[in-house]
């Protein structure tokens, strides 16, 4: 596990440290080996839990590195299962489900002790010319004229704050204010948040999907926090993400501004839904997320 203390000096090069999955030896039992299984291990996290983003990161790039070159993920859809293990390092089982002439399906499994902590299906595609049309993005305030994660908790000595500014791998920004330590000022099932990678990311398309996949996990359930005027700081708040689903429409660059516009259509029975449109800061839409999450007050 990579350690607070080290995060705090290189988050984003400890992160993609842990995206470079080591082949696994062949598997007696079943007969799989380097081609199919990966190891990776765990960045900190102040709940001793491991962060469900790194896990889709993970499991997203070990499928990725089974399918015919050219081929990138267009969608992923994935079922968190078990509370996640920071001290253990974690199996990727990838299953190649269909190699088409145009598109690859994958189920990867990550492991702990012998269980699944995620089960992951991803389709991924060769570049193809089609039909094209986009939602335009709406109105956002420039993200250098907001307020960083930094500069809200970066004097303050918690674990969750350190977390969250020195130990983050992104700069977040969120434009109607953050839900850090209080309600938003308007309870609105909206918001707005800039993100971008806090350095220079290598020119590898699957590393910059995978890394969209990591950083939106850490904002998907705020539109359910912001409705009902509750936030990450509010004692005996238990979050937990259930599912997760994405699509890739165009590639993406996580080290240049996006912006993630979200929304919550329903919250019920101690689970909340939140979706988002992520763009690029000329407009282009990138990506679409949706995220089902347990949310319980005490």
């Amino acid at each position: 596990m990579i350690s607070a203390d080290d995060l705090a000096t290189d988050p984003l090069g400890h992160l993609l440290s842990a995206l470079r999955l080591e082949e696994e030896p062949l598997d007696e039992a079943t007969g799989r080996g380097a081609d199919d299984r990966f190891g990776g291990y765990n960045l900190h996290q102040p709940n001793a839990r491991i962060y469900g983003g790194q896990v889709l990161a993970q499991a997203l790039v070990a499928a990725g590195r089974t399918v015919p070159d050219g081929r990138l993920p267009h969608s992923m859809h994935g079922y968190f299962l078990r509370a996640g293990d920071l001290s253990t390092r974690i199996e990727f089982d990838v299953e190649r489900l269909r190699d088409g002439r145009s598109f690859s399906a994958r189920r990867s499994h990550a492991i702990q002790h012998g269980q699944p902590i995620l089960s992951m299906i991803a389709s991924f595609q060769e570049r193809q010319d089609g039909f094209e049309h986009t939602s335009p993005m709406p109105d956002a305030p420039d993200p250098e004229t907001l307020p960083s994660a930094m500069d809200e908790l970066g004097e303050i000595p918690h674990p969750a704050a350190r977390s969250r500014s020195h130990e983050s791998p992104f700069d977040l920004r969120h434009v109607e204010g953050s839900l850090y330590l209080g309600g938003g000022e308007t309870r609105t099932d909206h918001q707005k948040v800039w993100m971008r990678a806090r350095g220079p990311v290598p020119q590898d398309q699957l590393l910059h999907r995978a890394l969209l996949a990591y950083a939106c996990d850490q904002v998907m359930l705020e539109p359910v926090l912001r409705q009902s005027d509750t936030s990450w700081a509010t004692p005996g708040i238990s979050i937990a993400s259930l599912d997760h689903a994405m699509w890739w429409h165009r590639d993406v660059r996580v080290d240049e501004w996006l912006l993630y516009v979200q929304s919550s259509p329903s919250a019920q029975g101690g689970r909340g839904l939140g979706a988002a449109r992520v763009y690029a800061q000329d407009g282009t839409l990138v990506a679409s997320i949706a995220q089902e999450g347990m949310l319980r007050l005490p």
